[in-house]
């Protein structure tokens, strides 16, 4: 979950269900946690700018969660909204004026940060961000912030999409089974030349990478 410098603020009464998932939270998932117990809390503590993500209790004692939701995205609150619902309560419609995502208590910490990462990660106009780069796999291209595009093929696209789905190094064979197939005999050798002109294409320096770096037995993507 690639989410450094991002904020979120986490709304919930029970004071400690939100300790302790704002502890886990900034450990595990590198985020700057804003706490509230209540609505209005959390409206006399909202920070300029808004945070980029929200988390908030369905059922607050001020406030039903879902109309939180959508004063926060009215005080200008564009990313990711998750409603927490009790357990047994029957999932909302997304609400675009409001929370647009839900996770059902108690809380599975994983799933919540791989669904944290991937939404935080999505940038204006589609696509994930990768380095300077806004990465849109569906158009195979990498586009930088002054507007220029940098065209990939298949198999560029394919690792640098497989890449970024992994905070932890990816090893060579897994890497070559992702993009070219399990069983597809293609050797280590063919990996390392689309890596090699991957790099010409994304590093201001080849010989000297920033962003696609080798690890011991593979490869990984820093931020």
């Amino acid at each position: 979950m690639r989410t450094g410098g991002k904020s979120i603020l986490l709304v919930d009464a029970d004071d400690a269900l939100r300790r302790s998932l704002a502890e886990l939270l900034a450990g595990q998932g590198g985020l700057t946690v804003v706490e509230a117990g209540t609505a209005a809390g959390a409206l006399a503590g909202l920070p300029v700018p808004p945070p980029d993500a929200a988390l908030v209790d369905a059922t607050l004692p001020d406030m039903a969660g879902g109309d939180l939701c959508r004063v926060l995205r009215a005080a200008g609150l564009e990313g990711p909204l998750f409603l927490l619902l009790s357990p047994g309560m029957p999932a909302p419609p997304p609400d675009p004026d409001g929370a647009g995502e839900h996770v059902a208590k108690p809380i599975r910490l994983s799933a919540l940060l791989a669904r944290l990462g991937e939404k935080l990660s999505r940038v204006p106009g589609g696509g994930v961000a990768i380095g300077p780069y806004r990465f849109d796999a569906a158009a195979k291209r990498l586009e930088t912030t002054d507007g220029r595009r940098i065209r990939l093929t298949e198999k560029e696209t394919r690792i640098l999409d497989h890449l970024h789905r992994h905070d932890a190094p990816v090893p060579r064979e897994a890497l070559l089974d992702a993009v070219w197939g399990y069983g597809a005999g293609i050797d280590t050798h063919t990996l390392e030349t689309h890596i090699y002109r991957l790099r010409r294409k994304i590093e201001p320096d080849p010989d000297q990478s920033r962003l696609l770096v080798t690890v011991a037995g593979g490869y990984r993507l820093v931020p």
